[in-house]
C-alpha cells in the first residue's frame, strides 16, 4: 500500500512517516521544500509541491492529486488544517480511489469552530471556560471590568478567508493573552473581519492535558493522554516537552460524547486544561487532525497512523486502551526557544500571571532531561537526516 503525507515540514508528519515506514507501506511525502523534516527521513520519498493551501487551496489540491496519481497512492494524509481544509474542499480533484480518514468538510469545520464546540463541549459534561463572545467587530466597545482579566482572545476558527486583491483566500489566525481591557481591546482591533465571531476567555490556571482518540465507524478504537510540561510560548501554546499520562476515565467519557455528537470519523485531539482550582477539566477546543507530539504517543505504545491507515483500508482494528505512562517527550529546538523566552522576557511580558518564573529553574529544568523515560522527538539515531536538517535550518544554512 502506498500513502502521501502533506506537510512534510512538520513534526506531526515525520512521527506518521516513521511509523508508517516502520508498518512496512510505501510512503510518500509532499512539501515545499525538497529537504523538509519529514522528507528526509529514512525510508521516505520525497515530492515537492509548489502551492501553498492557504494562498490557492483550489491549486494546491490540484498538485497533491497529482502526485497522489503519479505515484498510485492508495491513503492521503494531510497534516495541517490549512491542508486537511483544502483537500476536503476540493475532493473531487483526487483520484477516486484514494483514501481519505476524515470526515466530509461540515463536520470538519463544525468542530473547528471553538464557539460551536463550546457548547457541545459543556453538554457532554466538561467544564468550560467563562466566556465573552464579540459576534462582530461591531460588539467590541463592550468589554467586561478589570476583574475578568487576564483572558485570552480566540477566532472562532483558526484558519479564515481572507480577500486578497479581491481573491478570496485563507489566512491562519492565532490566540492573543490579554491582562487589561486597554490590551483585549488593541488585540480586538487587530484581528480581520474573517475572525469574527471572537471568544473573550478568562485564563485557566492549571497544566495543559490532552486527549487523544480514534473514533472510526461509531466507535473509539484508540485512546491516549499527555500532559503539557513545557510550551512555546510558556504562558500557552505548542508543547516543546510533554507526558504520557493514564487517560482519565471522566475526560475519556466526555471527549467519546463530544465525538458522538460531531459524528467524528477519524483522529481528533480535544485539548483541555486541569484547572488546579477545582481539579477539573475545562474544554479549549478540537483538533481535528494528526497533532505536533504524535511522537510521544507512539513512543508510548499508541500507533494512531497505523491504526488510522488500517481503518481507511477497511481491516479489523482491535481497540487500544494501553500504554506506558510517564514516557517523556521533548522537541529540543522547540524547548530551546523555551529557554531562550525565559531567560530574555520578563514573566509579565510572558503572560505567565504569578506562575515560576525564575531564570535559573528554567535553566535547571532544560538540562534535567536525560532520564529513564525521556525521549528526543526528532533525534534519532537510526533516522538523524531530520534532526540535522532541522539544525541547518535553524543555523540558516538550509531553506
Amino acid at each position: 500500500m502506498r500513502i502521501l503525507i502533506t506537510d512534510g515540514g512538520e513534526r506531526a508528519a515525520l512521527a506518521t512517516a516513521r511509523s508508517l515506514v516502520a508498518a512496512g507501506y510505501r510512503v510518500y511525502v509532499a512539501a515545499r521544500r525538497r529537504s523538509s523534516l519529514a522528507g528526509v527521513s529514512r525510508g521516505v520519498r520525497s515530492w515537492r509541491v509548489r502551492s501553498d493551501a492557504l494562498d490557492r487551496p483550489a491549486h494546491y489540491a490540484a498538485e497533491v492529486a497529482a502526485v497522489a496519481r503519479a505515484q498510485g497512492v492508495d491513503v492521503l494524509l494531510p497534516v495541517t488544517d490549512p491542508s486537511v481544509e483544502a483537500l476536503l474542499e476540493h475532493r473531487n480533484a483526487l483520484p477516486e480511489h484514494v483514501l481519505l480518514p476524515f470526515p466530509d468538510l461540515d463536520t470538519y469545520r463544525r468542530a473547528s469552530d471553538k464557539a460551536h464546540t463550546l457548547e457541545l463541549a459543556g453538554a457532554a459534561g466538561l467544564a468550560v471556560p467563562d466566556t465573552l463572545l464579540f459576534a462582530t467587530p461591531a460588539d467590541c466597545g463592550n468589554l467586561p471590568a478589570a476583574s475578568f482579566f487576564p483572558a485570552v482572545l480566540k477566532p472562532h476558527r483558526s484558519v479564515i478567508p481572507a480577500e486578497v486583491m479581491g481573491d478570496v483566500r485563507k489566512r491562519k489566525v492565532g490566540v492573543t493573552y490579554v491582562d487589561d481591557p486597554a490590551s483585549c481591546r488593541a488585540g480586538l482591533a487587530a484581528l480581520p473581519a474573517g475572525a469574527f465571531p471572537v471568544l473573550l476567555q478568562r485564563r485557566v490556571r492549571g497544566p495543559g492535558e490532552g486527549l487523544f482518540l480514534l473514533r472510526w465507524n461509531g466507535r473509539v478504537l484508540a485512546a491516549f493522554a499527555h500532559r503539557r510540561l513545557r510550551e512555546k510560548p510558556p504562558a500557552g501554546g505548542v508543547s516543546v516537552y510533554r507526558e504520557s499520562i493514564a487517560a482519565p476515565p471522566e475526560l475519556v467519557a466526555a471527549g467519546t460524547r463530544l465525538l458522538e455528537v460531531l459524528d467524528w470519523r477519524g483522529v481528533a485531539m480535544v485539548e483541555c486544561k486541569r484547572d488546579l482550582a477545582t481539579n477539573r477539566y475545562v474544554f479549549m477546543e478540537v483538533n481535528g487532525r494528526l497533532w505536533g507530539s504524535l511522537q510521544l504517543a507512539i513512543d508510548a505504545g499508541v500507533d494512531f497512523p497505523a491504526l488510522l491507515v488500517a481503518c481507511a483500508s477497511g481491516r479489523e482494528v482491535a481497540p487500544v486502551w494501553d500504554y506506558q505512562v510517564g514516557v517523556r517527550s521533548r522537541w529540543f529546538w522547540g524547548d530551546v526557544d523555551h529557554l531562550y523566552l525565559r531567560l530574555t522576557r520578563s514573566a509579565r511580558a510572558l503572560h505567565l500571571n504569578g506562575a515560576r518564573a525564575s531564570r535559573l529553574a528554567a535553566v535547571r529544568d532544560f538540562c534535567r532531561f536525560g532520564r529513564a523515560h525521556d525521549r528526543e522527538e526528532i533525534w534519532r539515531w537510526r533516522d538523524p537526516a531530520p534532526f540535522i536538517v532541522e539544525t541547518l535550518g535553524r543555523l540558516g544554512l538550509v531553506r
